[in-house]
């Protein structure tokens, strides 16, 4: 790789960057052109997103709004478009986050139907990210080899026979030394090698359930990639892609690397100067720039954006000698609905559609998960109370509940005043089992203080009968008032123990919440999902009320 620059420019539905570099004198022909298609954090999103695609005003583009886009039948037309350019010369990868936190319709059939999708699809390669552990790293193999689920079994309209695309996991080792997939791929363009590096984000172990963790760990990204560039080399390849599931964000406009900033700004400059293109994912970002001297994107998420990478290969050396990159808009004003595409989704969609409406509750108005200034919502309280009742019911003997912000998707919609399993799986769509565990109150009162941390706040949604006041003092951190902290209106004792109910995630430490790992006596009792469903069984109809249960003092 060789020293570039880049220029920049943006429009309401496309943006391009371009990276180039000198041309190699000695070159003998003319340079090669290929196209790398890529996606990101997809989160098995076969429909549209209610979300969209965000867009802006080129003369105000700090102006966002949306338009109606994504789809995997928009998304697979809008690759067959761009591949027909010149299919041989055409790749279409991804880097993580394809599936896992994905709506009831993939999720259901533990999204087998993605899987499927993609392949369809034409994806040829991508990296994994850390939701593609969420059922364990077992289960993410059975996406790549195929077979039925060991518990479910098969319940798709058609054997599930696995991913026809290759997952790489340079990063992700097991315990016998082994990569949970292969480190890179190299594929040839009319007669040039390009190495693929798929990885993760090092910090996985942190954002995962503790019994994926088991059997597994995961390595520095920079390390990671370094340790390949030789063997890659040594193989011929001189032009390297880095698929990578981590990132970053901008403040500029959409696409613009104004005020980069997050741990990919920190990674790339580590990489080799072999590294040509960094793919990037995990934070949703929607960027094209460069990063000491490398083409970085991120196309946002659930598939309403694809990047289209244009890389010029010198023919003799095999280097990189240019690159630019557009982000395209898979709007739904733009391209038609793949057929074959519209034939998986509807055959899914038969097997799934008496589960998905069924009628579980009702409510009065949108419950939502938005907080108000103190930092509490209405659907964080529901959800706190319902994981409270499940835990007293179901024998654990809770006294509060803590359900972490993250981990509620969306709000609850009012459309007739009917609730249906698939609104509140859209909610609480990971799966998780809720677990009954012992802390001290000064463990609690450490639970509270870690709400409160440099990436920004990240308040605890807690149960009926649990109140707290947190303030910030001019100029000072945040910090909870100790002797506010009280249960049924009696202060925390700090060497009293407490039974608190949480999901798995939190109780391994996840979100940075450290204080549940000092829980002992952990009793595992079903799931979070069948808890609301029991709570709006038994207390609907319900409002967007906001308890009162966190303060703010000034």
């Amino acid at each position: 790789m060789r020293n570039s620059f880049v220029a920049t420019f943006s429009l309401l539905a496309l943006a391009s960057c371009t990276s180039t570099r000198e041309s190699v004198a000695a070159s003998s022909g003319a340079p090669i052109e290929i196209h790398i298609l890529a996606i990101n954090d997809f989160h098995g999103n076969l429909e549209p997103p209610s979300s969209g695609a965000k867009v802006f005003n080129p003369a105000t583009p700090r102006e966002w709004g949306t338009v109606a886009a994504g789809g995997a039948p928009r998304l697979a037309t809008a690759v067959a478009q761009l591949a027909a350019r010149d299919p041989a010369n055409t790749i279409m990868v991804a880097a993580g986050d394809l599936i896992g936190a994905s709506p009831l319709l993939s999720s259901l059939f533990h999204d087998e139907p993605t899987i499927e999708s993609m392949s369809k699809m034409g994806l040829a390669l991508t990296s994994v990210g850390n939701h593609e552990f969420d059922e364990g790293w077992q289960e993410l193999r059975r996406m790549q080899t195929g077979g039925c689920h060991p518990v479910d079994g098969c319940k798709g309209p058609a054997p599930f026979k696995g991913a026809e695309f290759q997952y790489l996991a340079a990063s992700t080792y097991l315990d016998n030394g082994e990569t949970l997939f292969p480190p890179y791929a190299i594929r040839d363009f009319s007669g040039v090698k390009v190495g693929f590096i798929g990885l993760t984000l090092e910090g996985t172990p942190d954002v995962i359930t503790p019994a994926a963790r088991v059997g597994i760990s995961f390595k520095d990204e920079a390390d990671t990639v370094n340790a390949l560039v030789p063997k890659l080399k040594s193989q011929g390849v001189e032009a390297i892609v880095v698929l990578l599931h981590e990132g970053g964000y901008t403040t500029g406009a959409l696409d613009d690397c104004h005020g980069l900033s997050g741990t990919i700004a920190e990674i790339v400059p580590k990489f080799d100067k072999a590294v040509d293109v960094v793919v990037t994912g995990h934070t949703n970002g929607i960027y094209i720039c460069t990063v000491d001297g490398r083409l970085v994107t991120s196309a946002g998420a659930y598939g309403t954006r694809v990047t289209d990478i244009s890389v010029l290969l010198d023919p003799k050396s095999g280097d990189v000698i240019g690159s630019k990159a557009r982000d395209i808009i898979v709007a739904e004003s733009d391209f038609a609905e793949d057929p074959a595409q519209v034939t998986l989704i509807s055959a899914y969609k038969k097997q799934a559609e008496p589960l998905m409406n069924r009628v579980v509750g009702q409510i009065t108005a949108t419950v939502t998960r938005t907080g108000n200034n103190h930092g509490e919502s209405a659907l964080g309280d529901i959800i706190a109370d319902s994981m409270l009742e499940a835990g007293r019911r179901e024998g654990g003997k809770a006294d509060i509940g803590f359900m972490n912000p993250g981990g509620i998707r969306t709000d609850l919609p009012f459309r007739d005043g009917q609730v249906t399993y698939s609104d509140i799986f859209a909610v609480q769509p990971f799966g998780n089992d809720l677990v009954v565990l012992t802390l001290t109150g000064a463990d609690i009162l450490t639970l509270l203080k870690q709400q409160y941390q440099p990436s920004g706040n990240n308040i605890l949604q807690i149960s009926d009968g649990f109140t707290f006041t947190w303030r910030q003092p001019a100029g000072k951190p945040i910090e909870v008032i100790a002797e506010s902290v009280k249960l049924n209106g009696q202060p925390i004792v700090a060497g009293q123990t407490y039974r608190v109910v949480t999901n798995n995630f939190m109780a391994g430490g996840g979100d940075g919440f450290t204080a549940f790992q000092k829980g002992t006596d952990v009793v595992t009792i079903g799931t979070d999902i069948a808890s609301l469903e029991t709570w709006l069984k038994t207390r609907s109809p319900l409002d967007n009320t906001i308890r009162g249960r966190i303060t703010r003092a000034q």
